[in-house]
């Protein structure tokens, strides 16, 4: 095999910058955007290509087995038999961009087909998403209501833990916390719904599914998606410096999570499920 060239969260870059004093060339870092693409393979079968997606390396394994969680293709980390990169003949380089996920059992193929067919076919929104959601997770259980203090401390303890956005300033993170604001994990990518899938994968990889005790902060607004994705994880509260969609609160209100928004300064906005906030704490 070729050398490797394994990729890394960034770049260098000469520029041309323009200020009030002038202009200047200088090196600056960029984040590095690459396709990865996802595979599925079980027992007496090739690789299945199940997606393929922009992301910024690092995490890659978490990011694979997130977003197949995510969707429902798998459910367990017993369903996890071992994640890799693709095998390459030895005459070809490898670059880091395909990552096969192997089930221990058999699988329908035909799933792929109904399952993103049914994704495509609703545009991921409306009654027919919001329906796949409930049925795969149910409503979240109660639990005992985060402190506003706490929600308060995120974002700063968000932005601490980004090391590649001080580099770069060009994306986004999703950070899990416990009750009391400590920092579990933060994840950094191009995509929120990456960073978001690179949480849960840790998690799942590391058995701590579900996340019933945590609480996520996301850069940016709360979309469906993530709602969706926090659900599937059992994450009751999650909490973004912007505004949430419609459709996330509706989702929100349906399963149980508590959707805080425009958590900045001294104040936010809580949009669904109010008695998993703590006002007064």
């Amino acid at each position: 095999m070729k050398a490797a060239r394994r990729p890394g969260p960034s770049v260098r870059s000469r520029v041309r910058e323009l200020t009030s004093t002038g202009e200047r060339e200088h090196e600056d870092r960029l984040v590095t955007e690459e396709p990865l693409e996802i595979r599925l393979a079980w027992p007496g079968t090739p690789a299945h290509r199940v997606w393929l997606t922009m992301r910024t390396p690092g995490h890659d394994f978490e990011l694979a087995v997130g977003f197949l969680f995510g969707e429902g293709l798998i459910t367990s980390r017993s369903e996890v038999a071992s994640v890799r990169y693709c095998e390459l003949p030895p005459d070809e380089p490898q670059h880091y961009n395909v990552v096969s996920v192997a089930l221990p059992r058999p699988f329908d193929p035909g799933v792929f087909d109904r399952h993103f067919s049914a994704t495509s076919s609703c545009g991921i929104c409306g009654k027919a998403s919001l329906e796949q959601v409930e049925v795969r997770c149910g409503e979240l259980p109660p639990g005992p209501p985060v402190p506003a203090s706490v929600v308060l401390s995120l974002p700063d303890a968000l932005h601490r833990a980004q090391r590649i956005f001080e580099q770069t300033g060009g994306l986004h993170a999703a950070g899990l916390f416990d009750r009391t604001g400590a920092t579990v994990a933060v994840r950094e990518d191009v995509g929120r719904h990456n960073a978001l899938d690179k949480l849960v994968g840790r998690a799942l990889l590391a058995g701590e599914l579900p996340l019933a005790g945590g609480v996520v902060m996301v850069s940016g607004r709360v979309s469906f998606e993530l709602v969706q994705k926090a659900a599937v994880a059992g994450l009751p509260v999650i909490c973004a410096v912007s505004a949430p969609s419609s459709l996330a609160v509706e989702t929100a209100a349906h399963l149980g999570l508590a959707v805080v928004g425009f958590v900045r300064g001294r104040g936010f906005n809580v949009y669904s499920h109010p008695e998993r906030i703590d006002l007064e704490g």
